[in-house]
């Protein structure tokens, strides 16, 4: 969530970045609404002071043997116009506040400008292309012929999008969770976090899956519930609505979930195999530390993840998304793509990012 006082202070600063992000963002209606909350509450707050004198007007007259009767009548009056103004005041602070949620975290200045994935740059490359001697075969082709994949009966249990991973298939899967996460805790420091699947509507409010992709996520609506689309969701609010010690930043955590999403890609090579799937296991990641850190941070974090590609021997390159192209909650990113001979492309496998005080301020964390 951004900034409203560095709104108020940099109007230009965020239309620009909003611009560059292809965003259509009208600044001077957003700032006029949040004027009118602001002077509403300045006229309540004069409003009960006139009621609290008003107050203390009755009780001195009630002590002297007056007639209390205009004092009461006054105070009520007052009372309801700092009702009604408050009500105003509500309406307008909800206005206010959706409106907020729909707008995208600008992106920081060192952030290529560009209108789409077409303009990303290559930051680095890692490794070399492996050779064949033959033609490879896509992953929807070698995995059923090995028999440790199977998106026949996947699609039977559960339709379209879905895979079953089988005999070798799932202890590779279940081997490279295991060594991901021993990895991060045992080399980098981080603390591995078991989370709940389903969260509450706050926890995706506060890292902004809601309300912007409530369409691509699946909800459990009797029970108010939904489930986690990454484990960025339940580890980022983990410590939601607390005020962390300075001294113990950064705190670091990784986690392994399986990951749920609606919308499983667009017509085309992403629709085949388990490129983009509806469920899907991940080995997150995440670090809260403080805003003076934070580009440095991203780097260490982005070198971790590098040096899992690395000791598997995969080639890969790292990706700097642009204006364009980066995430809704996002201030800077860098994509890691592995190459994928068998589909002869480029295919993404980790994506870090710093969200600046986005997250922060929708999730309630604080520091001191």
């Amino acid at each position: 969530m951004i900034d409203l006082a560095q709104l108020r202070k940099n109007p230009d600063d965020f239309r620009q970045a909003w611009r560059a992000r292809g965003v259509s963002a009208d600044v001077d209606a957003l700032l006029a609404l949040d004027e009118q909350v602001r002077a509403l509450k300045h006229q309540s707050e004069s409003l009960q002071a006139e009621v609290n004198a008003a107050s203390k007007a009755i009780g001195q007259a009630a002590r002297t043997g007056q007639d209390v009767g205009a004092a009461k009548e006054k105070a009520r009056q007052l009372g309801d116009q700092a009702k009604a103004l408050d009500e105003q005041r509500g309406i307008l602070e909800q206005q206010l506040g959706a409106l907020i949620l729909t707008l995208p975290n600008p992106c920081l200045a060192a952030v290529p400008v560009g209108k789409d994935s077409s303009e990303n740059t290559v930051a680095t490359t890692w490794g070399e292309p492996p050779t064949f001697a033959f033609r490879p075969k896509p992953h929807w082709d070698l995995g059923p012929a090995l028999d440790i994949m199977d998106f026949d009966r996947a699609t039977k249990l559960s339709g379209s999008g879905f895979v079953v991973l089988k005999g070798q298939g799932a202890r590779l899967s279940r081997a490279l969770i295991s060594w991901f996460l021993d990895e991060h805790t045992t080399s980098h420091g981080y603390t591995e976090l078991a989370v709940p699947l389903l969260v509450q509507p706050q926890a995706m409010l506060g890292t902004g899956q809601l309300p912007k992709f409530a369409d691509q996520s699946y909800a459990c609506r009797e029970d108010d519930l939904w489930l986690i689309p990454t484990a960025e969701v339940p580890v980022t609010n983990y410590h939601g609505g607390e005020i962390l010690d300075a001294e113990a930043l950064p705190l670091k955590y990784t986690a392994h979930t399986p990951c749920f999403r609606r919308e499983a890609g667009a017509a085309g090579l992403g629709t085949r195999g388990m490129t983009r799937v509806h469920q899907f296991d991940k080995v997150e990641i995440v670090w809260l530390t403080a805003p003076e850190r934070s580009d440095a941070d991203l780097m260490t974090l982005r070198g971790h993840a590098e040096r899992l590609l690395q000791q598997l021997g995969l080639h890969y390159r790292v990706l700097e998304l642009c204006t364009g192209d980066t995430g809704f909650s996002s201030a800077h990113t860098y994509d890691l793509e592995v190459w994928s001979p068998g589909t002869d492309s480029w295919l993404e496998v980790s994506s870090c990012s710093t969200l600046s005080d986005f997250q922060a301020r929708r999730a309630n964390l604080r520091y001191r």
